[in-house]
C-alpha cells in the first residue's frame, strides 16, 4: 500500500543525493502507465525496499552488489513483461540491459557499472569476459538509473 505525503519546501541533499530514512514514491508514478517508467518504478522499489533492510542512520545510502543486482533483475523482469505484451517497444537502455542478462553478464554489469568499493562479490563475477563481450555488443553503452521517488526524513514529511 503506498500512502502519499506533502513535504515541507525543505530538501534533504548530501554530496548531490537526496538523503533520508523513507521513500517516497513520486506521484506521476500512481498516474503515468508509460511502460519505461513503470519499469523503472519496479527498479526503484526494489532498490529503495532494499536499502531499508540494510538500515542504518541512512537507507538512503545503503549500497550492495545483491541490492542493485536485484533491482536491475527486477526491472528487465518488468521491462520484458511490458514488451511481451507490446513488442513495438523501445528504450535504448532497457534493449542493451536484456542484451546484457540475456548474455549472462548481468552481475558483470553490475559490478563493472554501478560498483562500490565496499561490496561484497561473488566468487564468479568475471569482469575481464564482460569488457571484452561489450567492446563487441554494446560498445558506447551509457549506464542509467532512473530514481522514480526520492528520500526523505520521516519526520519532516506530514501526511495530507
Amino acid at each position: 500500500m503506498l500512502s502519499l505525503a506533502a513535504c515541507n519546501s525543505e530538501i534533504y541533499v548530501i554530496d548531490g543525493v537526496t538523503d533520508g530514512d523513507t521513500f517516497y514514491l513520486a506521484e506521476r508514478a500512481l498516474s503515468d502507465d508509460d511502460p519505461v517508467l513503470q519499469s523503472w518504478v519496479s527498479y526503484s522499489l526494489a532498490k529503495s525496499t532494499c536499502q531499508l533492510q540494510i538500515g542504518g542512520l541512512n537507507p538512503a545510502r545503503a549500497s550492495s552488489f545483491e541490492c542493485e543486482l536485484t533491482a536491475r533483475r527486477l526491472l528487465l523482469e518488468s521491462w520484458r513483461e511490458k514488451k511481451s505484451l507490446h513488442r513495438e517497444l523501445e528504450d535504448e537502455y532497457l534493449d542493451q540491459l536484456a542484451q546484457v542478462h540475456a548474455a549472462g553478464y548481468l552481475n558483470e554489469y553490475v559490478v563493472h557499472h554501478l560498483g562500490k568499493k565496499d561490496w561484497e562479490l561473488p566468487d564468479e563475477v568475471n569482469t575481464r569476459a564482460y569488457r571484452r563481450w561489450r567492446r563487441h555488443h554494446i560498445g558506447s553503452h551509457k549506464v542509467e538509473t532512473r530514481i522514480v521517488g526520492s528520500w526523505n526524513y520521516a519526520r519532516y514529511v506530514h501526511p495530507l
